[in-house]
């Protein structure tokens, strides 16, 4: 099953907004789901606006990003700007909870 079009949308953003090639870029973004317990194939933009927020930061400071904030502002910006086009089945509220935010 292919990943869920927010997914490609983020790991394409970060990668044109970093030192990341393809390759690092999205296995990046797939650790950061991971620690969230999210799926890359179902995952909404809301659920990555999160991802971005609360756990993208320290992967990226670990690769030696440099400003990892600035970049993660970027890639909130560029997110909240995608059209969203389905359910994940999960509620954001979920997300936040298993974030402990």
């Amino acid at each position: 099953m292919a990943d869920s079009p927010a997914f490609d949308f983020l790991c394409n953003a970060l990668e044109q907004g970093s030192a990341l090639d393809r390759l690092e870029a999205r296995g990046t973004v797939r650790l950061a789901l991971k620690q969230s317990g999210l799926d890359p194939r179902h995952v909404r933009r809301d659920e990555l606006a999160v991802v971005v927020e609360k756990l993208l930061p320290a992967e990226l400071t670990s690769r030696g990003i440099d400003d990892p904030e600035g970049v993660c502002r970027q890639l909130g910006s560029a997110l909240a700007g995608f059209a969203d086009d389905g359910p994940s089945g999960e509620a954001p509220e979920d997300v936040f909870a298993r974030l402990g935010g």
